[in-house]
């Protein structure tokens, strides 16, 4: 079997001591193999999940030509492009169809998503006509077909409306539901385990003892993978202790398709995550070019990929945001556009930046008559989590980029949307 180390040697710009973003992405996403268990679920249980199945319709929607508006249906040869006066014979409602058929110089009465009576085509809209005793004068103007849905015309009996690998949102339950399936095929969830590492970490709710520090990370942790629907598993704080923390690895990958921990991927005396990644699985050690957030390991234990995050709090989320979220959706089995998109606005500050690496800088993104502004939440520390708290979005400066200068355009990066 190929290692990782093999597959990844093969990439045009991979090395692991000064990785560009872009090729760390590119490094993880050649690795993954997406998780290929389904189940099936009631449609109402399906939102958040990826699609398992191609969903073609069996029948059409709408299954009948209908009125689109409150009005009139009239056969549009009888118009003849003039003036006309056409005799009411009946009334069509939604799900209540008109039982006759309509002959020449006669009209039926419709409402909006009544079928369109045997012999009509055309709807007048209630507002343009004038009526007086059962006569209906319908003033020249008019277009066949006019508002008309024609059956089929949102979906068509055979022509596939999803596809495998799309995210289930409120519109596609609408539209599965639309079509009178009850249930639906979905991945899996996928399951991740984290857990935080470190002899200073106390809990939340303890007394802190000197020179601890609250386990933050873990939370925060909790919150990103939250949101993407993934099945979780929180392994707590594990000490800087080998023999507890090569426990910790073989217990979390054996329950998980991915793990994700904080602390112990940088040069130090306690760091002994690293060499027990090693022990227990192939494990990479890079040293990104990107700020927060340098150190990162990358790896596989067993049949479960492995993302260790840097222990500082505001690297642990720009580097999740940056390489491990769109890497667990991919895991996920999502073939559908998820990547978040970059958006521009205007600095409207200077902004210090070297050229040499990406620089994920937290930002507040507002509006200024009609143009969008950002500036930043000022102190940009790596262990400073109030300004991830204070932004509303992330200001990302290119890896050749130097100083911004006030009034130069910036990409911008939503947190909401960064599901």
């Amino acid at each position: 079997m190929t290692s990782l180390a093999e597959t990844l040697s093969c990439l045009d710009g991979y090395d692991p001591s000064a990785l560009h973003v872009d090729k760390a992405r590119e490094a993880i996403r050649s690795c993954l193999v997406p998780i290929a268990e389904t189940e099936t679920v009631k449609v109402r249980e399906a939102l958040g999940r990826v699609l398992a199945e191609e969903i073609v319709p069996r029948i059409n929607v709408p299954a009948h030509d209908n009125s689109a508006m409150d009005g009139y249906a009239v056969c549009f040869s009888d118009l003849k492009g003039e003036e006309r006066v056409l005799s009411e014979v009946g009334t069509a409602l939604a799900g209540r169809p008109f039982g006759g058929k309509v002959g020449p110089g006669e009209c039926v009465r419709v409402m909006t998503g009544a079928v369109m009576p045997p012999g009509t085509d055309t709807v007048v809209i209630q507002e343009a006509v004038r009526a007086e005793d059962g006569k209906i004068l319908i003033p020249k103007g008019q277009n066949a077909g006019q508002n008309v849905r024609s059956a089929g015309e949102d979906l068509k009996v055979g022509v596939p409306v999803l596809a495998p690998g799309k995210l289930l949102r409120p519109a596609e339950l609408g539209l599965i539901a639309s079509l009178g399936l009850a249930e639906v095929r979905v991945r899996r969830r996928l399951r991740v385990a984290f857990f935080s590492t470190g002899d200073e970490l106390a809990s939340v709710g303890a007394a802190l003892k000197e020179g601890e520090v609250y386990d933050s990370n873990r939370y925060t942790l909790h919150g990103m993978l939250a949101r993407l629907n993934v099945e979780l598993t929180d392994f707590g704080v594990v000490r800087d202790d080998p023999g507890k923390l090569e426990i910790a690895f073989a217990r979390s990958a054996a329950a998980a398709d991915a793990v994700v921990t904080t602390g112990g991927v940088s040069v130090g005396e306690a760091d002994f995550t690293k060499e027990l990644m090693a022990k227990v699985g192939e494990v990479l050690f890079w040293k990104i070019a990107m700020r927060p957030g340098r150190p990162m390991a990358f790896g596989k234990i067993g049949h479960s990929f492995l993302f260790g995050l840097p222990g500082n709090p505001v690297a642990v989320m720009v580097t999740f945001y940056a390489l491990v979220r769109d890497a667990l959706l991919h895991l996920s089995g999502r073939t559908d556009d998820y990547a978040v998109p970059l958006l521009t606005a205007v600095s409207s500050v200077p902004i210090r930046k070297v050229p040499g690496r990406t620089e994920y800088q937290r930002g507040i993104l507002f509006r200024e008559g009609t143009e969008w502004k950002v500036r930043t939440t000022g102190q940009q520390g790596s262990g400073v989590l109030r300004s991830m708290s204070e932004a509303n979005c992330l200001i990302v400066l290119e890896h050749s980029r130097g100083k911004v200068e006030a009034g130069e355009a910036v990409q911008v990066q939503l947190f909401e949307g960064l599901a």
